[in-house]
């Protein structure tokens, strides 16, 4: 071996030996106590890149486990209507079904039988008709999908995809059907899902806005806005502002004589988000015709993380029949060992939420879900007249703006009495109550059109500057929590006017007395 070949040999190795000190130094730091390893004090800038060797499953937990505890508390957050309660068995379940792909249909057959079982009794609940060719698919038209966002945009694609073969019917003149810009018809009080279909899928939007006194739309603004371009009307149940019904039956009604008379098809969605969980199971909404038993809706999408109490990220998609609906997303897959057709628009995904659901479904029953919504709203109640009684110097403090005690969400909402002329708002209560460990969520009264990026006010009667407060009751809100929270709230308001009577009759802002920093804040209210 020459000089110069020894010379090249060993400075190899002199790299191979410093990779094996740093290999083994990384090992021992995996097994050191976690906050006697270097990852105790690198910074954000510093871990930017992944690390180059591996750490021990503890110390990895723990990296993780340490963000998690500068979160906000998930039990005590009434901002989201995300469920986040789970028993010992529902995580288990979902642990099992992390491991299967449900888009392998072939290859886990009895997993896809529990997502269809599990559609089945989605379908069945929101009273889907039984479609033509049940006996020989065994499942209705719809499918588990991606949160409400992916079902909501399936729901919206379908209406488009059946007005443009209509529009086709009605005028055969038209060479370039894909230059007619359809539009949908839905509140102000939209969920940012919607935002996406009309960005994303050239659609128009035309809004029906609310006023206060309501949250909703009525079948005369909605028909207003229809014309030959229409694919369809949004009816919401349980906006996420303050969770009132559209009311659907009057909107169905309403579209079976403006079809006839106009010879149109316009059909509704309904985005059930977090009421396709509720509405079943409360008695004053037994013979109220929001779901399939009005003839002109033709699909409708929820969320069964929500007030399903499925895991996050869980959704479902029921549509009135295959034909001219839920046919022109299907596609065909036959690459994966068998065939299998898939309605969704994300394709692989795990099973976890799909198991859930079922777990939860055979958990509580019928009869489970029906105590759960009547606890939710009892408790939702009691702090609903809890805020009614709050006074300040003998006026009310809060002028409520929710659904009330029947036929709405679990939600209490409300905004501070403008007569009483505080130099504070919803965004600065929000923040104040924060200090008690409690996030309530608080936004400003307006939307952002989806097309151009104007912010709007969301009501008739309101300000766009207006702002609001909004408490979901989920089912891990108990009696006790309940009282908890108002007296964090009391206790809030307490520090809030002591605050105010410092700075009321001065230059200075009670915002920056309190450090608040809620310029960017209050675009809308939380959307998932």
């Amino acid at each position: 071996m020459s000089t110069e070949e020894l010379a090249d040999r060993l400075q190899k190795l002199e790299v191979e030996n410093t990779e094996l000190k740093a290999y083994i130094n990384a090992a021992i730091t995996g097994a050191r106590h976690h906050y006697a390893s270097s990852d105790a004090i690198i910074g954000e800038l510093e871990i930017a890149k992944m690390p180059k060797y591996g750490n021990s499953g503890s110390h990895c937990l723990e990296l993780i486990r340490n963000r998690h505890l500068m979160d906000s508390n998930e039990s005590l957050n009434t901002s989201s209507y995300v469920n986040v309660s789970f028993e010992k068995e529902e995580l288990e379940v979902a642990d099992m079904g992390l491991k299967i792909n449900l888009a392998d249909q072939t290859v886990y057959p009895e997993s896809f039988k529990v997502h269809n079982i599990t559609l089945n009794m989605v379908a069945n609940l929101w009273n889907c008709p039984e479609p033509a060719d049940f006996q020989d698919t065994m499942v209705f038209p719809g499918a588990g999908t991606v949160g409400s966002t992916e079902a909501c945009l399936l729901g919206g694609l379908c209406l488009k995809f059946r007005w443009r073969a209509w529009y086709q019917s009605q005028h055969p003149e038209c060479k370039n059907i894909r230059a007619v810009t359809p539009n949908l018809v839905l509140s102000t009080c939209l969920q940012n899902v919607w935002e996406k279909l009309f960005r994303y899928m050239d659609i128009e939007p035309k809004f029906v806005t609310p006023d206060s006194k309501t949250f909703t739309i009525t079948a005369e603004g909605v028909k207003a806005q229809i014309d030959e371009n229409t694919i369809g009307v949004v009816c919401i149940m349980g906006n996420h502002y303050a969770g009132q019904y559209d009311p659907v039956q009057e909107v169905d009604e309403m579209l079976t004589e403006l079809n006839k008379e106009k010879g149109w098809q316009v059909g509704i969605h309904v985005d059930a988000a977090s009421g396709g969980f509720v509405a079943p199971f409360q008695p004053e909404m037994k013979d109220v015709k929001w779901d399939f038993r009005a003839e002109n809706v033709l699909s409708i999408s929820a969320s069964g993380h929500k007030f399903g109490e499925s895991c996050c990220g869980t959704g479902w998609i029921a549509w009135r029949e295959r034909e001219g609906l839920s046919e022109h997303v299907a596609v065909s897959v036959s690459y994966l060992g068998g065939k299998g057709d898939s309605y969704t628009l994300n394709f692989s995904r795990p099973a976890s939420g799909v198991y859930v659901q079922y777990y939860k479904f055979h958990r509580l029953g019928s009869k489970g879900y029906i105590d759960m919504t009547a606890n939710r709203s009892s408790n939702a109640k009691y702090m609903r007249d809890a805020l009614k009684a709050m006074s300040y110097q003998g006026q009310p403090r809060f002028i409520m703006c929710d659904g009330g005690d029947s036929a709405s969400l679990p939600v209490v909402a409300a905004y501070i009495n403008p007569e009483l002329n505080l130099p504070y708002d919803s965004l600065d209560l929000q923040h104040a109550i924060a200090a008690y460990r409690w996030y309530v969520s608080g936004y400003k009264m307006h939307y952002t059109d989806p097309l151009t990026g104007e912010e709007l006010p969301l009501l008739t009667d309101m300000p766009d500057s207006m702002t609001m407060f909004r408490v979901v009751v989920k089912g891990n809100v108990t009696r006790p929590m309940v009282q908890n929270l108002i007296a964090s709230i009391e206790q809030a308001l307490q520090n809030l006017d002591l605050i105010a009577s410092h700075t009321m009759g001065t230059n200075r802002s009670l915002t920056k007395v309190l450090t608040l920093k809620k310029s960017s804040q209050g675009s809308s209210g939380a959307a998932c």
